[in-house]
């Protein structure tokens, strides 16, 4: 006993590399026991370190079906683009065009813009990738996916998106396009990731957004010059093929 009436050793228990003491130490059973004990309810399947497990498998899920996919452009935009729209069609002749130029094409997998992705890269005789998401909604991986995986979580797939990407481009989307959009510049800026482009397809839908981070973020100086030359916006297939070849380029020549 210390001086101030701290027990500087006190009595405890170890539970693998975790240590009880005091009367955390008052345990009935052992870490083995309850393993093999078959009896008891079935709520440790959702706890914390039950899930840990469990992103573990889909990050080893992940890299697993997707290490051998070619050099790729992951395509994000609206699911609910319906097919007889104008963007389903641009979407449609993206995919072809990026398959035609040698990109396998990664999308979130579902519907709208992203089937029409995934439609013209496997029509034009492509590697199309859908990687798909849990939802409180019935959505499911769309017809023209050649090589699909679903996950849980949302931070596992988008590792996916980035790792196995050379390129992002957003056509017209929501809150998710958004979402994907903001983590791509946010490693770019950050050189998590390099030579790595971000094509807004579309100037009519994304010039509003451009135009506030330039006179509201950018004048605001909470970005730099330099960031704002992060996005590349452009109404032309071809055009946005470019952007994505010229960098690939660049990457494999500094490799």
């Amino acid at each position: 006993m210390s001086e101030n009436g701290v027990d500087e050793h006190p009595k405890e228990k170890q539970r693998g590399p975790v240590v009880l003491r005091r009367g955390r130490r008052e345990e009935l059973t052992t870490t083995d026991q309850r393993l093999l004990d078959s009896r008891g309810h079935t709520d440790w399947v959702h706890t914390d370190p039950w899930r840990v497990l469990r992103i573990q498998a889909e990050f080893v899920e992940g890299f697993g079906a997707l290490a051998e996919v070619p050099s790729a452009v992951t395509v994000f935009g609206s699911a609910r683009t319906g097919r007889d729209h104008p963007e389903y069609d641009t979407g449609r002749r993206l995919g072809r065009a990026l398959a035609e130029a040698g990109f396998a094409c990664i999308t979130g997998g579902g519907p709208g813009a992203m089937e029409a992705v995934n439609r013209g890269c496997s029509e034009a005789g492509g590697f199309s990738v859908g990687l798909g998401i849990e939802l409180p909604f019935e959505q499911g991986l769309n017809p023209w996916v050649d090589l699909g995986v679903n996950f849980r979580y949302f931070f596992v797939r988008k590792t996916m998106f980035i790792k196995y990407s050379q390129a992002f481009i957003c056509l017209p989307g929501g809150f998710g396009t958004l979402d994907e959009l903001f983590e791509a510049l946010t490693l770019v800026q950050t050189k998590k990731v390099t030579k790595f482009p971000v094509v807004l397809f579309g100037t009519k839908y994304w010039q509003g957004l451009y135009d506030w981070v330039k006179s509201s973020v950018l004048d605001g100086g909470k970005v730099g010059e330099k960031d704002l030359e992060l996005l590349y916006l452009t109404d032309d297939v071809d055009d946005a093929v470019r952007v994505v070849k010229e960098a690939h380029k660049a990457w494999a020549d500094a490799h």
